[in-house]
């Protein structure tokens, strides 16, 4: 890895700890305005000096957060489908590594559907953007997709999509959390954070799926609705963030949370 890259890579990672919390509010790309991401400036602005990175667009990028920030942005860049299209894995590269570096990004991300009619044009998308991100010192991190297909969520599948992207130059990989997770992360030479997926029912549901990842080998959570759409985002951020800076149990962080809600 050049400098360059590396430094990116440890605005993201955090060096103290080796891990991260990514905030994930770039929904909107294919879910249009989505419960509490409706404005996404009321959304970011409490939650963002507790995320190790963003992970947005440039239209979110450039209309809802200020530029005097320092938390780092990871830029996604494929897209051009709709929830109410034909297939959410018809997607392709919307915006070009030369505009990341103009938005001084950190990483930039797409996400690959392996096992679906596009599954040739979303990895040959990730190939290209990692050739093109080498030249720039720009990390790729791949989103391991299922579409509208949760049932695809299993040790076997999302370790095959894993290890393609990593074999193909992703530099870090986001996938879900499955049972025999340990498997997927043993076969993927890349860190791996988790998605927090759909909102769970309760707190305690999210901060246990944080607390069962980073103990079977994920470096973080790239989180979204689990977090913004908890009646106390800012508490919920910070009791993830106990869990994987700190390594707090889900109860501690159950606790951390309660307390900070009511301030």
């Amino acid at each position: 890895m050049d400098w360059g890259l590396k430094n990116r890579m440890s605005r993201i990672i955090r060096p103290a700890t080796g891990r991260t919390v990514m905030l994930a509010v770039d929904h909107g790309y294919f879910l249009g305005p989505t419960s509490r991401l409706e404005e996404p400036r009321k959304t970011i602005e409490p939650l963002l000096s507790f995320a190790d990175s963003l992970m947005l667009t440039r239209g979110v990028l450039r209309t809802s957060v200020d530029a005097d920030t320092s938390t780092p942005m990871v830029l996604r860049v494929s897209g051009a489908t709709s929830v109410i299209g034909p297939s959410l894995a018809d997607e392709g590269i919307t915006t070009p590594v030369k505009e990341a570096l103009r938005l001084n990004v950190a990483a930039i991300a797409l996400s690959i559907f392996v096992g679906t009619e596009h599954e040739h044009q979303t990895l040959m998308s990730l190939a290209n953007l990692v050739s093109e991100g080498e030249e720039y010192g720009m990390p790729v991190l791949a989103v391991t997709a299922v579409g509208k297909e949760l049932e695809k969520r299993d040790a076997r599948f999302l370790s095959l999509c894993c290890r393609i992207a990593a074999e193909l130059g992703a530099h870090l990989v986001k996938t879900y959390y499955c049972e025999n997770f340990e498997t997927v992360v043993r076969g993927c030479p890349v860190p791996l954070v988790i998605a927090g997926g759909p909102k769970l029912e309760t707190e305690l549901d999210a901060l246990q799926l944080t607390h069962d990842a980073i103990q079977r080998g994920a470096i973080g959570v790239d989180m979204g609705r689990n977090i913004w759409q908890s009646d106390h985002p800012v508490a919920m951020i910070r009791a993830i963030r106990h869990i994987v800076h700190e390594n707090g149990t889900p109860r501690q962080a159950l606790e951390l949370f309660n307390t900070l809600k009511g301030s």
